[in-house]
């Protein structure tokens, strides 16, 4: 599937408003911000499964970007698995991203910038689809997920003080509600309760199965249909 088939699936589907690069810089430059994306208006969050738990009263702004890369056999959704040597969520799988920095422009750049800085994909090479619901965390992170589209070959470059391992993941996997799995963990006496998508080589779990979660939600929303060209992957698992 092209970027441009797959960008409209996602703009027929109502999860995303289609931005083409030069429109998106004539947005940030008007002072639109994320704005220019079209924020859906929901909220996610780690509370979606958890009714009870506190939610900070402060929270810190925080972007990433929910990468979908358009092969011929099928998209796949890129993932990242964190270093064993953070000091936070260490080998944990997530999307590339981080905290918001006084000289970003929006979240749009914030997750832009991180992924360079974090795989080592150019800006250039990623087009804005969009946003998903602001999802928030039990920690205090107020997170924007921003959709992309590349074309492979994907020649990701990891900072291997900050991620372990490149991979993708097929697309038609999050689409599939079988997979939308729900655990539970005992945490400082507490049960709590999270989203799991099953792989056989990583534990896809919490807030980045949530965004995953949100991803097929809007995408599905209106029966699905169009995505039969989708089709099953045969990609189980590819390392970047």
């Amino acid at each position: 599937m092209t970027p441009d088939a797959l960008r409209d699936a996602l703009s027929r589907a109502g999860a995303v408003r289609t931005i083409g690069p030069g429109a998106l810089e004539a947005k940030v430059g008007a002072g639109l911000g994320t704005k220019g994306i079209v924020d859906p208006g929901g909220q996610r969050g780690d509370h979606d499964l958890n009714p009870g738990m506190t939610v900070p009263d402060k929270t810190r702004p925080a972007a990433v970007l929910v990468p979908i890369v358009a092969h011929d056999f099928g998209p796949t959704v890129l993932l990242t698995k964190r270093s064993e040597d953070l000091p936070v969520h260490a080998g944990q799988v997530s999307f590339p991203g981080g905290r918001v920095d006084p000289g970003d422009l929006d979240a749009v750049d914030t997750a832009l910038r991180e992924t360079e800085e974090e795989i080592g994909i150019e800006r250039s090479s990623i087009d804005i689809a969009g946003r998903l619901d602001t999802y928030l965390t039990r920690t205090g992170y107020e997170v924007v997920p921003v959709v992309g589209l590349l074309e492979p070959p994907i020649r990701a470059r990891p900072d291997p003080s900050e991620v372990a391992e490149v991979f993708e993941i097929p697309l038609s996997m999050v689409l599939d509600r079988r997979n939308h799995q729900r655990h539970s963990r005992v945490w400082q006496s507490v049960t709590r309760h999270f989203y799991v998508l099953p792989h056989d080589q990583h534990y896809i779990w919490g807030a980045t199965a949530g965004m995953l979660v949100n991803l097929a939600d809007r995408l599905l929303q209106d029966g699905g249909g169009h995505f039969g060209e989708l089709g099953a992957s045969p990609l189980d698992g590819v390392a970047g």
